[in-house]
């Protein structure tokens, strides 16, 4: 892992330039998609310690007890098109440090990054056999769902597709665990400071095309929308929308024509169910590149809970903007979503700051920040709607995910204590066997 670390840091630009081709997103993008996957291929590197068992010697005499921690066998990662090298470094790294074998499905519509990964892995020493790669969609996936061999599975994707691979991993016995789509919102008090939220709001929503699952697409205004209007379509139709390696880039394409197709139904959903377009990124054209597939930042407000352009994950760069009385009320507006993966407030009040984070039905939650993807120490926990399965990914979750405990009781007993020491374990004299 010291030596695939190495060769990641040194082949950034190269996988960079993989993901913007195939992907869409900016190169500034495509870098950060890279160091966030490298950071858990570094905890890879130290997680030696949560591998340890424990101990307890002579629960009676001469018999001591002790846990180990053991590798599953072949473990598999099925992964979305919208971070092509960060999920595959969620997944493998601690699987094979853990000792598994691991069979990689990237996403059909861009393999390269994980192909490079895969052939950086192998220069790093990894023997043959140990990662594998394999292509394909329904039929591979199915396959890998269905064999006997492959006892774990990792997942990062759609609702749909994540409760498909859930129900029927589980069924085969296979331990798995699903990461689902998400609703984000960001909550924004009075007291929230313009410039810095404002900048905030906009990079999540619209950096890499809004396709992210942990990007922002709902920001609730307590008190009102009126001072953030102005500044947020200002800051909104500043950005820049072009082919992902311009150097002016600020929002690329979407991935693809059907992605597109969705995004502006589900807009003109909002608008037909009395949202105000106050910002409309449909119909964007890049000269030079007039056939991708852009869709430029958006903005709907007056949105409300029952509109399909807020109930559903439009996973393009789409801001929905509803309003609320109180902190009280957004808290439960948020709450009675069915997602509960990320969520951010912005608030210069620490009490407030405290209620939300301790009141929120959420699993991840940023303050004063905008996107809480958590550093790999820690786990990517998403809640209810948004994550099937037990075990979190990464961090010492996803050490867990990846072995199982074994627990050893063993007697050893010498000489004349052999002849007068009990071999009863403590208590079972006091249970009926």
């Amino acid at each position: 892992m010291f030596k695939l670390q190495e060769l990641i840091r040194a082949n950034t630009e190269e996988l960079a330039r993989s993901i913007t081709m195939e992907q869409g997103k900016t190169l500034a993008d495509a870098r950060g998609d890279v160091f966030r996957g490298l950071e858990v291929v570094e905890y890879a590197c130290g997680m030696a310690p949560q591998l340890a068992g424990e101990m307890v010697e002579n629960v009676a005499t001469g018999i001591d007890c002790y846990s180990i921690r053991q590798p599953l066998g072949v473990c598999a990662g099925i992964c979305p098109f919208n971070f092509p090298a960060m999920v595959p470094l969620w997944m493998f790294p601690l699987a094979v440090t853990a000792g598994n074998t691991f069979v990689l499905k990237p996403s059909e519509k861009d393999p390269g990054a994980a192909m490079i990964l895969a052939d950086l892995a192998m220069q790093a020493g990894l023997p043959k056999g140990v990662l594998n790669v394999v292509h394909g969609s329904h039929d591979v996936v199915n396959n890998i769902l269905d064999h006997p061999d492959i006892k774990a599975i990792s997942f990062v994707g759609s609702d749909k597709a994540g409760r498909y691979i859930y129900e029927r991993g589980s069924v085969q016995g296979k331990r798995v665990q699903s990461n689902l789509g998400a609703k984000n919102h960001a909550v924004v008090l009075p007291d929230a400071d313009v410039d810095s939220t404002v900048k905030a709001l906009t990079g999540a929503s619209f950096g890499a095309a809004g396709q992210r699952c942990m990007a922002i697409s709902a920001a609730v205004f307590v008190g009102g929308m009126d001072k953030w209007k102005r500044p947020l379509m200002d800051a909104a139709k500043s950005l820049k929308v072009n082919a992902g390696w311009e150097a002016d880039a600020d929002v690329g394409p979407m991935i693809s024509p059907e992605a597109k197709a969705r995004c502006e139904r589900l807009i003109q959903s909002g608008i037909s169910e009395g949202a105000q377009c106050i910002v409309d990124g449909r119909g964007v054209s890049v000269p030079g590149y007039e056939q991708g597939n852009w869709v430029g930042p958006t903005l709907l407000s007056n949105v409300q809970p029952h509109m399909e352009c807020y109930n559903e994950e439009i996973f393009g760069p789409v801001l929905s903007c509803l309003e609320a009385g109180t902190l009280d009320d957004a808290i439960s507006l948020v709450n009675a979503n069915k997602h509960g993966n990320g969520c951010a407030i912005f608030t210069r009040s620490g009490a407030a700051a405290r209620k939300f984070q301790h009141e929120i039905d959420v699993g991840m939650v940023g303050i004063n920040v905008p996107i809480p993807v958590p550093l790999p120490f820690f786990s990517f926990t998403g809640w209810r709607g948004s994550f099937a399965g037990d075990l979190h990914m990464y961090g010492r979750a996803g050490v867990q995910f990846y072995t199982q405990p074994k627990t050893v009781t063993s007697k050893w007993i010498m000489g004349e204590v052999a002849a007068s020491s009990s071999q009863r374990m403590p208590g079972l004299d006091r249970v009926g066997s």
